[in-house]
Order: C-alpha cells, then structure tokens, then sequence
C-alpha cells in the first residue's frame, strides 16, 4: 500500500503503520481508521481494496509529508527574518522553548566537548 508516495510497512498494524507518513501520529491515525470504518488491529496486507481507497481518500485531505515540511521549514525561516527570541534560537542551533542548556540540550547541540582547565599539563617530572 502506498500513500502519497510512501510505502506503509505491511506487517504492521494499521493504526501504527500509518505513522510512516510525515504529519501523522497514533491519535491522527486512529481518527482516519474510525472515519474509514477500519478495524485498527488490521494489518496493511489484510485490508480490501476498498478500505485502502477509503484511507487513501481521507489521508489525502489532510496536509503531510513535503507540504507540510516545506510550511513548518517556511514558520521557522519567517522567526529568524522577524529576528524573534525563538528565530535566533533556531539559527543558533539552541532548544527555543526554555529548556535548560548549562547540561543536557545534546540533541541540538551534538556530542559533548569537554574544554581544559587551561594548564598546560607538563610532560617531565
């Protein structure tokens, strides 16, 4: 099965295998199989033709995938050119919602790197 583009796994349950799409979680995903009359437990493999059109249709209305990437990217560009507190945040590769980051902001900061005390460490004794 393929949803604008992408490959839903077909081992997976439905309400899981819809999350491979860009934009949908677990909660946007139950929501288009209780509107398509799905069971959730089903798999991609065992799902009619019919059923596939009906989940195709209703995914189709909402906004995802490279739409969506291109208006999240288009927000955040517009914060920096604003010069707003959470534009600089981004552009300096910080976390924008106040977090902390004396410790711990790795995921936007990369791996650690330890700076010297500033001795120079002496090779003879």
């Amino acid at each position: 099965m393929r949803i604008l583009g992408i490959t839903i796994p077909e081992n997976k349950r439905l309400e899981m295998a819809l999350t491979a799409l860009y934009g949908i979680g677990r909660p946007r995903a139950q929501a288009i199989l209780k509107e398509a009359g799905v069971d959730f437990g089903k798999t991609t493999k065992d799902i009619s033709t019919e059923e596939e059109n009906k989940i195709r249709q209703i995914v189709e209305s909402f906004k995802l995938e490279a739409e969506l990437k291109r208006e999240v990217g288009a927000n955040i560009k517009r914060l920096k050119d604003i010069k707003a507190y959470r534009g600089t945040r981004h552009a300096r590769k910080l976390p924008a919602r106040g977090q902390r980051t004396k410790t711990n902001a790795r995921t936007l900061k990369g791996v650690k790197k330890t700076m010297g005390s500033g001795k120079k460490k002496d090779s003879k004794k």
